[in-house]
């Protein structure tokens, strides 16, 4: 089976599963990324649990417990102690995989080596027992501490098993800063078609996880191939030179650098992935073959919000994304309050800020511009200087209610009048006083009355 390599700290609760198993003959170990990440020294987000008990003994050894049949089929009893969840697998053999992502069936075994033979990387294949010893049976630790992401056994059957693995295995070099091992990585260029049979909802959740590693802009590049079957408007991307002095790279490249000067959130790395997609169809170039690309960012949030839907990402994402792909172009112009109380009254504090980072971010990509950096200082001091100032109907001084006591009658005319003033005040003209404002609506109303 193999010795320990090494030790790790079980968490109590974790323990007294483990504990209660083998008190009843069971072998049982902690398996997988919780063993993984405390090997890593960081803190596992959940605790699996594999043992040779079938489902039913499982159950049985906890009759105390709630215990919920979660897989029974393939083996899983989920067990509430105190009050967290714990899944607990039988080992198990795997055979046909007819939808490349659920075992047609599943074979019950005794051996700790045969079920740790099936899963997908060796950094995923180690085993604990109660006292904390790892069982390492394919090199997990060898390969976790070289930084490889190696599949177990062959690379082209575990994708082919379940072709997800292979974006998990990018997902897993972009956080972890690893190389995908060269067997490995051969079998994903081969076999990478295979996603498009795989559930949108799924592929999601590994893209937005690869986008928010550290090392996502090299995994990006290296696998380039994998990223347009999920998202194939991205190919035109690729090697498309922009003809443009403002420019030192082709879209793609581009696109790989705005992605890695971005902050590692959902939002902000799909903003910068999708940024420029719409550039290949906006293509123009004038008589002084200079290359430009007008209209990109509105054809670009189009493209984008169809990507989403497709992906199924969430609706407040989703437009969250096409958002910041459509006034990424944005300039200040000025660097005035008055234009930032204007972008503030328009999308909110908060989108503004992060349009700002996606200025910065575009801005470093394009490797010509220079004072990326100072300018969004700037723009964000202006952000924050606006951030108690007026820039909505509901802060002005004056509401609908006072315009009724001056004379205003009910209906569209209101509303009107409020915006006129809520322009006066964004553009500096007129003071957010009650007074002030009262004076000003009260022009307006004369204004109005002598034209009738």
């Amino acid at each position: 089976m193999g010795a320990g390599v090494s030790r790790i700290v079980i968490p109590a609760r974790v323990q007294t599963i483990l504990r209660r198993l083998n008190a009843a003959g069971f072998a049982a170990y902690a398996v997988g990324g919780c063993v993984r990440d405390s090997l890593r020294g960081e803190l596992p987000a959940d605790w699996d649990i594999c043992t040779d008990a079938e489902p039913e003994q499982t159950a049985d050894c906890f009759s105390d417990c709630r215990t919920v049949l979660t897989g029974a089929r393939y083996g899983t009893v989920t067990v509430l102690l105190d009050g967290a969840p714990y899944e607990i697998t039988t080992f198990r053999a795997e055979h046909g995989y007819s939808d490349s992502r659920h075992p047609d069936g599943v074979t019950f075994l005794r051996s700790l080596r045969d079920d740790l033979a099936r899963r997908d990387f060796t950094v995923n294949a180690m085993a604990a027992d109660a006292d904390g010893s790892v069982i390492d049976c394919f090199g997990g630790s060898e390969d976790l501490r070289q930084g490889i992401i190696r599949c177990v056994g062959d690379p082209e059957r575990r994708f082919t098993e379940d072709a997800l693995r292979m974006l998990r295995a990018l997902r897993f070099a972009s956080r972890f800063g690893f190389m995908v091992a060269p067997e490995t990585e051969t079998a994903i260029h081969a076999l990478c078609g295979r996603l498009r049979a795989v559930a949108p909802e799924r592929l999601r959740k590994e893209l937005s996880g690869l986008l928010c590693g550290d090392a996502v802009q090299g995994v990006l590049e290296r696998f380039s191939d994998v990223i347009t079957v999920l998202i194939p408007e991205l190919a035109p991307c690729i090697g498309f030179r922009q003809w443009n002095y403002h420019h030192k790279y082709d879209v793609w490249e581009h696109t790989l650098r705005a992605v890695g000067a971005i902050a590692p959130t959902e939002e902000l790395r799909l903003a910068m992935l999708l940024h420029d997609i719409g550039k290949p169809a906006a293509f123009t170039m004038d008589k002084q073959l200079i290359g430009h690309f007008y209209g990109h960012a509105v054809i670009g949030a189009a493209m984008t919000e169809t990507i989403l839907r497709r992906l199924r990402y969430d609706r407040r994402t989703a437009e969250l994304v096409t958002l910041l792909v459509r006034e990424h172009g944005f300039y200040l112009l000025e660097d005035t309050q008055k234009r930032m109380r204007r972008l503030v009254s328009q999308f909110g504090a908060e989108t503004v800020r992060l349009l700002l980072q996606v200025r910065r971010a575009d801005g470093i990509a394009t490797g010509t511009a220079e004072g990326a950096e100072e300018k969004t200082a700037v723009a964000e001091r202006l952000l924050e200087s606006v951030s108690s100032q007026c820039v909505s109907l509901p802060q002005m001084a004056l509401n609908g209610q006072d315009l009724l006591r001056l004379g205003v009658p009910e209906g569209p005319r209101i509303g009107a009048i409020l915006r006129a003033l809520l322009d006066a005040v964004l553009d500096g003209r007129l003071e957010n006083e009650r007074e002030t404002l009262r004076s000003a609506a009260r022009e307006m109303i004369d204004k109005s009355d002598e034209s009738i």
